[in-house]
């Protein structure tokens, strides 16, 4: 593997380059890791969504995961052309689909949240659990900040 570029040493104690260097490795790890299912990290994010929230309108699929929505038509395409989710007229509004996993696709989703799963750990090797977990809280404190001073209470989307 190539040798890291250099970096100045100020850059190296600003947690805003701490956290761009430690995400892209983690984008770069989960991403070889879900190459192997054949998917891309929008698919798994489609397909955990779409799990998560039952059979649920393409327009609010896309609006949740914040994805435009000819890509989210794009992304909705090739999971059905793989058989990972179906697609029909949703019953509260014909001119609407309805997206819903498949069998095939809860089976992929597992299989790619495992591999995730591995992903995550690898990123962490270094951490032990507690650390782990340690950090997962500050970073969720730090994409949440309203949370934070309100003591945790509000509801996620």
């Amino acid at each position: 593997m190539a040798e890291d570029p250099y970096t100045p040493a100020r850059l190296r104690e600003l947690p805003s380059w701490l956290l761009g260097r430690a995400a892209a490795r983690g984008h770069r790890l989960v991403a070889a890791a879900l190459a192997r299912e054949g998917l891309r990290m929008m698919h798994h994010a489609a397909l955990s969504a779409v799990a998560e929230l039952g059979p649920v309108s393409q327009a609010e699929l896309g609006r949740s995961l914040s994805i435009d929505p000819k890509d989210m038509v794009a992304i909705v395409n090739e999971l059905q052309s793989r058989g990972l989710v179906t697609r029909t007229p949703d019953p509260k509004d014909r001119r609407k689909n309805a997206i819903a996993i498949s069998v095939s696709g809860r089976r992929r989703l597992r299989r790619t949240e495992e591999l995730g799963d591995e992903a995550n750990a690898e990123l962490t090797v270094a951490l032990s659990p507690a650390e782990r977990a340690q950090l997962i809280a500050l970073l969720t404190r730090i994409i949440r900040p309203e949370e934070a001073a309100c003591g945790g209470e509000r509801s996620h989307p």
